[in-house]
């Protein structure tokens, strides 16, 4: 029962909730709707309601004076209005995305929805927009239940086949041009893409080398506040011979590191260890054998040679 009751929350099977105003964040019946309208407590986004005052509020294309406004100055003037209220919401935070309704109806008529990226933004943007004025008016600011633009603008507006006008349920979103959205929203582009960016690699001088025979493929090490110096990966400095080389891996004369060899099994094991047996046995005679032989050569030589008579004269 209680997965059936979640999966028809804010759809038109809710008996219970409102679903324009789960969708949109506003009902045409307001408070004598027959069914809840469930404020959030907290939410990413923010609703102003009715803060956008259209220049042809009364009639649409002219002005309260009854003279038609050029369509230019119309456009020029809401993008002024959004640019300044963007600059003043982003001290509170990085903004995901800020609408402004172009309806006529009473419940959605310059509506403003500014959601940003973290809810303690949001909070805090509400705790310092409420009690404000803007132009005269006074800012009426509060947590909306609206994360899906999608499901709240109206497809039939975008394509300009809507046949309500601006009395239609759904949101009519005014748009901006690319340029001044490229100007308010790339600061965010940028900042993430900085963030993100690897540091460039660091082309070392003839200097910076390492000498004495270094293998010279160590990773970048660079000197602390002292006179030690770290390895970026955390490692400690292998230590150095006193030749002043490097104790590291031997390499093979392509510079490539010789690879391990493969595992032998027992059988082939013990039969290297019989022949290196049999060839220790072989190579210990054969020192034998040389070692007689050069011995009886000594004998044979010594008793081929004469014997001497003695020079002192006495002989025996």
């Amino acid at each position: 029962m209680a997965e059936h009751l979640a999966s028809i929350f804010g759809t038109e099977k809710d008996r219970v909730n409102c679903p324009f105003y789960f969708k949109i964040g506003a009902c045409r019946h307001g408070d004598r709707c027959s069914r809840l309208h469930t404020r959030p407590t907290i939410s990413p986004t923010l609703l102003l309601s009715n803060m956008y005052q259209r220049p042809d509020m009364i009639t649409p294309g002219v002005d309260p004076a009854g003279q038609p406004l050029d369509p230019r100055k119309i456009q020029q003037h809401f993008e002024d209005f959004y640019e300044d209220l963007f600059e003043e919401l982003t001290k509170y935070g990085e903004i995901e995305s800020l609408n402004i309704c172009d309806n006529l109806a009473d419940h959605m008529v310059g509506n403003v929805y500014v959601q940003f990226r973290e809810e303690e933004h949001a909070a805090q943007a509400l705790q310092n927009l409420s009690g404000r004025f803007y132009a005269g008016r006074p800012i009426i600011v509060d947590f909306s239940p609206v994360t899906d633009f999608r499901e709240a603008t109206c497809r039939q507006y975008e394509e300009n086949t809507c046949g309500r006008g601006g009395y239609c349920n759904f949101m009519h979103l005014k748009k901006i041009n690319r340029e001044l959205r490229r100007q308010l929203f790339g600061r965010y582009r940028r900042r993430h893409s900085r963030s993100r960016s690897r540091s460039p690699p660091r082309h070392r001088s003839h200097g910076d080398r390492p000498h004495g025979g270094g293998a010279g493929r160590g990773h970048g090490r660079h000197y602390d506040g002292g006179d030690r110096y770290r390895d970026d990966r955390g490692r400690r400095p292998r230590s150095r011979s006193p030749g002043g080389r490097k104790r590291g891996r031997s390499q093979s004369p392509g510079g490539r590191r010789n690879r391990s060899p493969v595992r032998e099994g027992s059988a082939e094991r013990r039969a290297k260890i019989e022949q290196w047996n049999r060839e220790k046995e072989q190579k210990e005679s054969g020192n034998n054998d040389n070692n007689n032989n050069n011995n009886g050569d000594d004998l044979e030589r010594h008793s081929e040679q004469p014997q001497q008579p003695d020079e002192s004269g006495y002989g025996y």
